[in-house]
């Protein structure tokens, strides 16, 4: 399931990526349009900025945009960004792994499902971009 915290982000790059070619805008705007409380906003933006998501001008006609165009950035990679990993254990995490305490891999079955969960879900995941997403 997804985050309030990813859902706050996706409903701001959404309305980054209708409003791609108007150039820089206020996170004010956003929160007031997509109803995303103000602080919470500066901190989802400021971390899709720092990994290289988003881009900032201050000053006037400042505010925050899309380094890339929509159909380069991945919802894959959103979702690892404000979310971490994308499957649901540890154990088959491709970015995150970590091995589970007192497990084997080998013969879990547990894993071996979860396994083929991730791939199906990386599959749909990597595949989409913000662009997919603009309606």
């Amino acid at each position: 399931m997804l985050s309030k915290k990813s859902q706050y982000a996706f409903k701001a790059l959404m309305y980054l990526a209708q409003n791609n070619d108007k150039g820089p805008v206020l996170i004010a705007e956003i929160s007031r349009k997509k109803k995303i409380p103000l602080k919470f906003l500066e901190n989802i933006l400021l971390e899709l900025k720092k990994a290289g998501i988003l881009e900032s001008k201050k000053g006037k006609g400042g505010g925050y945009f899309l380094k890339g165009h929509p159909s380069k950035t991945h919802v894959a990679s959103v979702i690892r960004v404000v979310d971490g990993p994308i499957s649901m254990l540890p154990c088959v995490s491709l970015y995150f792994y970590q091995r589970c305490k007192n497990c084997d891999e080998r013969f879990c079955g547990l894993h071996d499902i979860m396994e083929k969960v991730r791939d199906t879900t990386l599959n749909i995941l990597e595949k989409r971009t913000l662009q997919d997403l603009v309606v």
